[in-house]
This record gives C-alpha cells, structure tokens and sequence, in this order.
C-alpha cells in the first residue's frame, strides 16, 4: 500500500512539474521489455548507419536495392546518428563525422531550391532523380535532424552548417503569395496546386517557417489551417484525412506538446486519442481479418500487398486491408506506452523470423495474404527510433528540440502556451 501511495505521489510531483505534461514514467515497463524497446532502438538504427552513403551521407529511402536518398529519411538520419553516438551505440567520432560530411553535402552540393530540397535524390551525388519535387514537409524534416543533431553537438561546424542550412529555407517563396505553405515546386510545372492547409504532420513545417529568423511564414500560417474534428468510438479528434498514424507521430518525434494549449487543443492528447482511435478501428475488423488483435494494431502508411498505401484509421480515410505496420505501434509508445509495448512484445515474439531482421522490424505484413515486407522504409525507422528515444532516453529529443530559439519563437509568436500548473492540494 505505502509503496502504491509513493508512486501515486510520484506521479502527481512529475505532473505538477511539468505544468499538467503526463509523464512517460506513468507506466513501467517489465526490465525485460526495457530491454527489448533498447534493442529495437539499437538495431534501427543500423539502417542509417548502413544504409547512407559512405562519403554524402545521404540515407536511402528504402532498403529495396537500387533506392535513391529521400530528403526526409536522411534528415531521420542525422539526428539518429547524434542519439546513437551518445548512447554509446556507435563511436562518437564516427557519429560526429558522418553528421559533419552529410551537412556539408547537404549545404554545398545536394540541388535545392530557394533552400528547398528535392524530396529525392541521387545518394551519390545529391542530384534530383524521378523528377521530384522540391518538398516543404522533405526539406522541414531534414532541417528538423540536423538542428536536433546540432544540439549534441553545440559550438562545433556541425551546428554552424545546420544553423546555415535552416537560415537559406525561404519559407515565403514557397507561400506562393497564399495563406498556406505550398506542399513543393517543380523546375517543369512550378508550384503544386496543393497546400499544408489542413491537419496532418504540418506542424513541425510551420513551427520551424514561423520561427525562421531569415525567412519567416507570419504567425497567421499557423492560425489558419484547418482543424476538422471527427469521432469514432467516443474518440473525438482533430484528425487528418488519410487517418494514418504517422500523421499523428512526425511532428510529436521533435516537439514537446504536452500541455501546450492551441485554442483548447491538446495536440499530445489529441494524438493519444488518434492512437487508440485508430486501434480500435483495426479491432473492428478482428473478426474479418486475422492480423488485427488487441496486441496486433497499427494502421499508418506502408507498403502492402498491392504497394505502398495510406493505411489509416476513423476519423479519416479508413483505408485498411488486414495490413499492419509495426513502426505505427512502437512509433506512438510516448502516447500509449502499455498498449504500444504489448506490441513490440507481441510482433517480436510471435513473429521475429519473417519480420525482424538486422534493422530492426520491417515495414509491414498481411496474414491474410500471407504476406511480409521484404524491405524498411528509411522515415518509418526514423520515427520508431526517435520515439523510442523519447520514451526510453529521459525524452532527450523533446528537451534539446524545445531548448532551440526558433522553436522559442514560434511558440512567442502563436501564443501557445502551457496549461497553468495544477493547486499544490490538488488530489488524485
């Protein structure tokens, strides 16, 4: 009983310190499942090691052979390459050195424009291939890795370069005179009809255009995008249209949103709800297909049996076919930590032989169809592997992230805000 009483009081102590931030400490995982989320964060990590160009640094999107770099997956690798340094998973000065020879490329050689990045690119040479576009959300998550990567390492080149690369974005160009951040532009058809204008993984991109200190998207782009609100199974969420949990996950690797208030929002919590939204959709299906179970969920963008598809969950798209991705369970454990770690238990006990291997877990499978991923998608290990070190690792990411001054400014300018601590009497 004193030993429940403890950890009660424990908890309300993190709460109340934190400023109504749940803590991730509310639940304690079994030593043995400490030790295997160490494991699967360990051996995710060996995609960035192993599979980004020895002298660019440019990560590939996927582990399929002859894959260009993707813009996105080598911003993941930068900063996963910081956390494995210093969590004495690789030599800090291999770490070091890779982060400094992907930065240099990436402020000197890889095609960019208006300090825009192509979202793919030859890892070779840093050339755009497959006539891509110059992507906003690509560009926003490479420039999000390497000011995390900076962090670890402070007054050295490799913060100078992050800090250069971040200052060229012109976050107004790519506004094309709208409200709304335009999604890229391409040499041949110049910008895409199509905007950031409603709830997805936006808000790492406009926290850091709003808190550009060179180029700034004004605090109305924050302002004005649509928030849709929808329910299923007494969730209620502002939600994104595909449904898909990564939407939900992106900008939560990098931005600390617990407690802060957007107009009453909650993004944590809302991302929380969108989880087990999303869980219980899957389990609506159970007695259709054999895949989903209360310990077998996971519905977020994937490859598949008929290709790579925008899984998702209600409210939202929907989209789903018996196919799970493990990345979306393990990727939402600062959101649902017991749910998330029955999971990883689960996929890795029950099916380790088709779908573990040296990178951690594959993309997806389908029992169905029997079907598994042959291949790891390079942004899908990079949200795992971050998340992970948020849950595992005293929330590094999120404390080096929000320490950052643009991220300062953008909260400044929007006004966000975190809840007013809690009454000291408040009870349980």
């Amino acid at each position: 009983m004193l030993k429940r009483l403890a950890c009660l009081l424990s908890v309300l102590f993190l709460w109340i310190s934190s400023s109504c931030a749940p803590s991730l400490a509310a639940f304690e995982p079994a030593p043995e499942d400490t030790e295997l989320l160490n494991k699967i964060e360990q051996d995710t990590l060996q995609y960035f090691v192993r599979l980004s160009d020895k002298t660019t640094g440019l990560t590939k999107d996927s582990s399929r052979p002859g894959s260009p770099s993707s813009i996105a997956a080598t911003g993941f690798s930068l900063a996963a390459l910081a956390i494995g340094g210093s969590r004495g998973w690789i030599p800090q000065d291999f770490a070091q050195a890779r982060i400094l020879a992907t930065l240099k490329v990436l402020r000197n050689k890889a095609a960019q424009q208006e300090g825009f990045f192509y979202h793919f690119i030859d890892p070779r040479t840093g050339n755009r291939v497959w006539s891509s576009e110059a992507s906003s959300i690509d560009t926003a998550l490479v420039v999000a890795g390497g000011l995390l990567a900076a962090q670890y390492y402070p007054g050295t080149e490799i913060e100078t370069l992050a800090r250069e690369i971040y200052e060229r974005v012109n976050w107004k160009w790519m506004m094309n005179g709208s409200d709304f951040i335009c999604m890229g532009w391409t040499p041949e058809s110049k910008f895409f009809p199509y905007y950031w204008d409603s709830y997805n993984e936006l808000m790492i991109l406009v926290a850091l255009a709003v808190g550009s200190p060179t180029h700034p998207a004004p605090p109305k782009t924050w302002e004005r995008w649509l928030r849709p609100r929808g329910e299923f199974n007494g969730h209620s969420i502002i939600y994104a249209s595909t449904g898909s949990l990564f939407t939900y996950q992106f900008s939560h690797a990098y931005i600390d949103f617990r407690g802060l208030e957007d107009g009453g929002t909650d993004y944590f919590e809302n991302s929380r709800d969108a989880t087990l939204a999303n869980r219980d959709y899957s389990m609506s299906f159970a007695s259709k297909y054999k895949g989903y179970s209360p310990t077998s969920w996971g519905l977020s963008a994937s490859v598949g049996p008929g290709g790579y598809k925008a899984y998702g969950g209600k409210p939202g798209g929907g989209l789903q076919d018996g196919t799970v991705a493990p990345y979306a369970a393990l990727s939402s454990i600062v959101f649902t930590p017991d749910l998330s770690t029955q999971a990883a238990r689960f996929f890795y006990e029950n099916y380790q032989k088709e779908l573990y291997g040296n990178f951690g877990f594959k993309d997806a499978f389908n029992l169905d169809k029997n079907w598994w991923a042959n291949e790891y998608l390079g942004i899908d290990q990079g949200i795992t592997l971050l998340m992970l070190e948020n849950y595992l690792n005293d929330e590094a990411v999120w404390k080096k992230f929000m320490q950052l001054e643009p991220v300062r400014k953008w909260l400044e300018l929007t006004g966000l805000k975190k809840r007013p601590a809690p009454q000291a009497s408040a009870k349980i």
